[in-house]
């Protein structure tokens, strides 16, 4: 069964591509239908943000379409300089990968070289039957202020990120440590979740 990721991330992809694929689910990408929308993604939350996103593309395409958002919670941070839904928007501007890994150290070293950082991630899946929604968080992480050279295009906030039970970046984590880490993503619990919704 083809199933449409509302994405142009290709990290999302890979990170639940084969799973699915076990499950008799083959993911299909907005690059794929070479199709793309215009979304004023303007939720208060990721589940907002995700929900925007598949309803548009299920709407367009009739194809069962998983919408997916997060936010990003800085401890150290006041309330208004949350990044939150905002990720990649800074001051009205879409950054990229680079343009990324250099605002958050340089925010990380306006606070002494380390933030202490939450994502809280939301999913969601529109077809014939409606929406069902998921949420789950990734905590207990630190963005620091000197990037590692090791990149994984689409999450380069990985760059930064420091994993305190292995003191590494995220990014530099051994195939056994990224086993251990991928709990934290939720990985099983997603893919049960986008499995149970499809065949609802």
């Amino acid at each position: 069964m083809k199933v449409l990721f509302a994405t142009t991330n290709p990290a999302k992809v890979r990170r639940y591509k084969d799973a699915l694929e076990e499950k008799g689910i083959e993911l299909i990408t907005l690059k794929d239908l070479d199709f793309k929308l215009k979304i004023e993604e303007n939720g208060k939350d990721a589940i907002e943000n995700a929900y925007i996103k598949a309803k548009a593309y299920y709407d367009a395409t009739k194809i069962p379409t998983i919408g997916m958002d997060n936010s990003l919670f800085i401890e150290e941070l006041p309330k208004e300089k949350q990044p939150g839904t905002y990720v990649r928007r800074v001051n009205g501007k879409e950054l990229n990968d680079d343009e990324m890994i250099e605002y958050y150290t340089d925010l990380a070293q306006a606070y002494g070289g380390k933030l202490t950082a939450k994502w809280i991630f939301g999913m969601v899946i529109c077809d014939e039957n409606g929406a069902e929604n998921y949420s789950w968080t990734k905590d207990h992480f630190y963005f620091v202020d000197n990037a590692s050279k090791v990149r994984n295009p689409g999450y380069p906030l990985e760059s930064i990120s420091v994993i305190p039970e292995f003191n590494k970046y995220a990014v530099e984590l051994n195939e056994e440590e990224k086993q251990f880490y991928k709990k934290k993503d939720n990985i099983d619990n997603v893919v049960e979740f986008i499995v149970n919704s499809i065949h609802k």
